[in-house]
């Protein structure tokens, strides 16, 4: 428990409007989209980067755990404090400090939410490219903090690519400044520590971003499977083929089934699976990628395909794909999103390893997918009230992240590690590795302030990583 007297000086530094502690107030922040539940002892809105300054020199002199948090919308346990203390909570600190079009740069704090920055770009002809489905509601800090992608990281990249650079504070409250304004700067480039590091290392309170002009023009494409393989191989051959549209998105026909009760995007829900298709670019050049694309599709046995003729039809197909994990919260408000990558050729097998691992714990698992770069989303659906329903539920999703690490991927392509993901991080990285990763911790956070009890499972559980890339 925090002291009386911590808590007050934490108001003179932030003003009592921007603390909370009551236990209601607690409990909103005891959770973000898991499973999971730990309370703080008190949430802190920090205004500027010298309020965050002062908290951390606060937090750091009384050795109190923080944990850095922006709209709680993430998918890995990552903003649970699991040992209490100060939930730093950003969402205040939302301005967009500068939008430059001439040398393609925004400037932003890291509250402003991501479909925020979207609508300001878009009358300027410009926009930011990672794009979480959680957009309306993510903070720019949080996408930062997990690498975020979304559907259009196949041809664009995710969050990494997108940020020149930072103001960070520090675990005893030094603000430091990494990268630049310009392309090209010297000395160590510590953007990659600390972008996906979960806040572990640090706080970041300023953002410089890279934006870019809209395409000229796009074409939405839905194509209609019978059968999930052929729908997942069309993915391959596509890419296989040097075409690297702007995005291709996999949803299999419980998902689509799901879906159609809840936002009603036009989805068939008698076909196995669906690929929601965009290209963009030149509008003289798009057509013959949609043709080459069609031709993909038909050999693979699509037996429909609709091509969007207005925004409103566009729209209405994103909308299902943008909704789907809120969709599914409508029928079955718990379940575990599983977050694994595996090379783009393994995505039949990988599927075809997900009904398998769905039919050996009897569980119910619905497919959603960044197919184009192998990024797989099973959301696997339990019953609350039945504990051993949700202990089934884990054990199938560690099997699919040990599936995804045979087949030479990973286990996060977005979602981070935070608390659901610890166990699977032995049997990625040798000891070694993680040993050197925790040096890391230490070298900017010596005490274990920054979001305690994430990412590394306890040193004494230390096992051998499973052979990766035995399927290939």
């Amino acid at each position: 428990m925090i002291a009386p007297s911590i808590i007050k000086d934490l108001a003179r530094i932030v003003g009592k409007e921007n603390i909370l502690a009551d236990l209601k107030d607690l409990l909103a922040y005891s959770y973000d989209a898991t499973m999971r539940q730990e309370m703080p002892d008190v949430i802190v809105f920090p205004r500027n980067t010298e309020h965050v300054s002062a908290i951390m020199k606060l937090a750091h002199r009384e050795k109190i755990a923080v944990v850095p948090r922006g709209a709680g919308t993430n998918l890995s346990g990552g903003t649970i404090p699991v040992k209490g203390g100060i939930v730093l909570e950003i969402s205040r600190m939302n301005r967009i400090l500068e939008i430059n079009t001439a040398d393609r740069r925004a400037v932003v704090e890291p509250g402003v939410i991501n479909l925020d920055l979207q609508n300001a770009l878009a009358p300027l002809g410009y926009f930011y490219p990672p794009d979480p489905a959680s957009q309306k509601t993510s903070t720019m800090g949080g996408n930062i903090g997990e690498n975020a992608g979304g559907p259009l990281c196949l041809r664009y990249g995710v969050t990494s690519k997108y940020v020149f650079g930072m103001e960070v504070v520090l675990a005893d409250g030094e603000v430091i400044n990494i990268g630049d304004y310009v392309e090209d700067f010297p000395g160590y480039d510590l953007r990659g520590l600390f972008i996906g590091s979960e806040g572990m290392l640090g706080i970041a309170t300023k953002l410089i971003l890279h934006i870019i002009p809209k395409p000229e023009a796009s074409r939405t494409m839905l194509a209609i499977f019978d059968r999930l393989e052929d729908c997942s191989q069309a993915v391959s051959d596509i890419i296989g083929a040097g075409i690297v549209p702007g995005a291709i998105e996999l949803l299999d026909q419980k998902m689509c089934q799901v879906i159609e009760q809840s936002v009603k995007a036009g989805y068939p829900t008698d076909a196995a699976g669906i690929l929601l298709i965009e290209v963009a670019g030149l509008a003289n050049a798009l057509e013959k990628q949609v043709q080459e694309i069609s031709q993909f599709c038909q050999k693979n046995n699509a037996r429909e395909l609709r091509i969007a003729q207005t925004n409103a039809e566009r729209d209405a197909i994103w909308a299902g794909r943008r909704g789907a994990f809120g969709s599914v919260a409508r029928i079955c408000p718990p379940y575990i999103v599983c977050d694994g990558t595996v090379p783009r050729d393994k995505l039949p097998a990988a599927l075809h390893k997900v009904g398998e691992i769905a039919e050996k714990y009897k569980v119910l698992i619905v497919n959603v997918a960044h197919a184009g770069d192998g990024n797989l989303h099973p959301l696997i659906l339990f019953d609350v009230n039945k504990p051993e329903e949700h202990e089934t539920a884990k054990k199938a999703g560690d099997d699919i992240l040990d599936a995804c690490i045979a087949m030479g991927g990973t286990i996060s392509g977005e979602h981070g590690i935070g608390l659901e993901k610890m166990n699977a991080m032995r049997h990625m990285f040798d000891p070694s590795d993680m040993a050197a990763m925790r040096r890391v911790k230490h070298v900017f956070d010596p005490d274990d302030i920054f979001n305690p009890g994430k990412m590394f499972p306890p040193e004494a559980e230390a096992v051998l990583p499973k052979e990766k890339g035995a399927a290939r």
